[in-house]
Formats: C-alpha cells, structure tokens, sequence
C-alpha cells in the first residue's frame, strides 16, 4: 500500500554531516539501507517538521507528510549556505509503500514496530493505504505530528520523540538541542499526546478537555472510541485520582496511556 509523502534526497559529500547538525537523530552511523526517525526544532526546540530518514549509500531521503514538505525544503536550504550538500524533490521517482507484513526491501518502522513495515520503492501503481495507516496510528496512540500539532507548537519530548526512537541524547549539537537536554535532565515533560477512549463518536478537533472548571488539554485526532489527545498529563491523572471525570465537550473521556509512554515523574506533579 502506498502512503502519499514529500520526499526530499538530500546528497553530495557533505549530506550526511550536514543534516546530522540539524536533526535530533543521529544519522551519521546509519547503514545502507536503514531507516531512522527525526526531527527538526526550532531553536526553541519546538518541533517544524518530524520525517523518517532512509540512507541511500552516502545520501539520505527525508520521508515527511506533504503538509511540511515545502517548508522543510525551503527550512534546509536556509541552512544549507556553503555546504557542499544538493536538495532535490523526489516525489516523482519514488514510492512509500507500507504494510502488516514483511515485503521485499521492508524494514520495521524505526518509532514502533506494531506501526508494521515500510519502504522506499520506484514509483508505481499501489493500492491508498492512507485510511490503513491512520487506523492502526491510532489504535497505537501515536500522533501524527503534521496533523496533530501545529509547526513549532509542541516540543520535542511532548512531542514524544523520546518514547519514539526521534532523538539521541548522546549525539552532537543539533537545533533545539539545549531545551531537549534540559527537559529530559530535568523530567519537566508535564504535557504530552495520549491515547484517550470515549463511547460514540469521537469530538471534533481541538475540543477542550477539561478537569472540572479546568482546560487541561484537547482532542487532535479521533475515530471510533479513541482519540489522540494533547494534555497536562499530571494534572489529568490527578484528577481521575480525586475521581473527577475528564470531559470533551459533555463527552467523558478517558486516559489510555500505552504501555510506552514515558509519564510525568511524580514531582512534575507539584505545581
């Protein structure tokens, strides 16, 4: 099944270096072949753009949903000035295929590997598995950060690029750098996406949910009985802990925190 993304080949002598000082993943060990999940911050160390990274000998191609396509591109090459790195749009040449099952040239997704099997493949004729994927991102409770979030709106670890294999805390610099070490350091990461459940009809993106009187977070993306949220976790499990229930609209939600999913230390709950 094919996924509709930009793809953006980033190539030359300097692709690698190049992208490895930008992005919160380290790419420089990459092999042939592989497949890595990162990001691009902000200074602030919001995340503009979240993409998987396939290697292609010495080159890589940026695999991004097409809402950040453009401005990934236009992103990299403000930072490109003198490197000796070319961008090229490769939508036109290349498929993303995807599956629940190995394929040929398929390697597991680097974020989860319940996500099911991916690949870079020439360009052909493929069944949509758009409405397949959506379904199984949100049975897992993983954002789909292009359409979850606004461009620099959430940081990096709210963003759950921890949890999700999106950065490496032991590489080099990397834009944002500062405030993903800081919050990881200090385990200030309060507000993260979460899987909730509900009965009926999921709410409309962007409704408020609220602990009593209190807006603790909204609704992203829902379908069926489950939504991805974003939330002040702590404050949302404390109030199911005084038993307050949590509610979109007149609708009760609750939590359903995957298994992965980092929580808030028990101190980040003070304030």
């Amino acid at each position: 099944m094919r996924l509709d993304r930009s793809l953006i080949r980033v190539s030359g002598p300097e692709a690698r270096a190049f992208l490895d000082n930008l992005l919160t993943q380290d790419l420089t060990r990459l092999a042939d072949g592989g497949v890595a999940y990162a990001a691009l911050l902000s200074p602030q160390g919001k995340v503009s753009a979240d993409m998987l990274a396939w290697a292609q000998g010495d080159a890589l191609v940026l695999d991004i949903d097409p809402a950040r396509g453009e401005a990934l591109m236009k992103r990299l090459t403000m930072y490109k000035l003198r490197a000796q790195v070319t961008l090229e749009d490769v939508v036109g040449t290349l498929n993303v295929l995807v599956s629940d099952a190995p394929f040929d040239g398929a390697k597991p997704d680097p974020r989860l590997p319940a996500l099911g099997y991916r690949a870079l493949a020439p360009r052909g004729e493929h069944a949509d598995g758009a409405a397949w994927y959506e379904t199984r991102r949100l049975q897992l409770g993983v954002p789909d950060l292009a359409h979850d979030a606004g461009p620099d709106e959430v940081f990096g670890l709210e963003a759950l690029l921890e949890e999700l294999n999106g950065v490496d805390f032991k590489k080099g610099c990397f834009v944002g750098q500062e405030n993903v070490s800081r919050m990881k350091r200090r385990a200030t990461t309060r507000k993260k996406f979460c899987l909730v459940n509900f009965a009926g009809a999921p709410p409309a993106p962007g409704a408020p949910i609220k602990a009593g009187d209190a807006e603790i977070g909204t609704i992203r993306t829902g379908m069926n009985d489950r939504a991805v949220a974003f939330l002040r976790l702590d404050r949302a499990f404390d109030a199911t802990a005084k038993g307050q229930t949590l509610l979109a609209g007149e609708l009760p939600v609750r939590l359903a925190p995957p298994d992965w999913l980092i929580l808030p230390a028990p101190e980040a709950a003070a304030d």
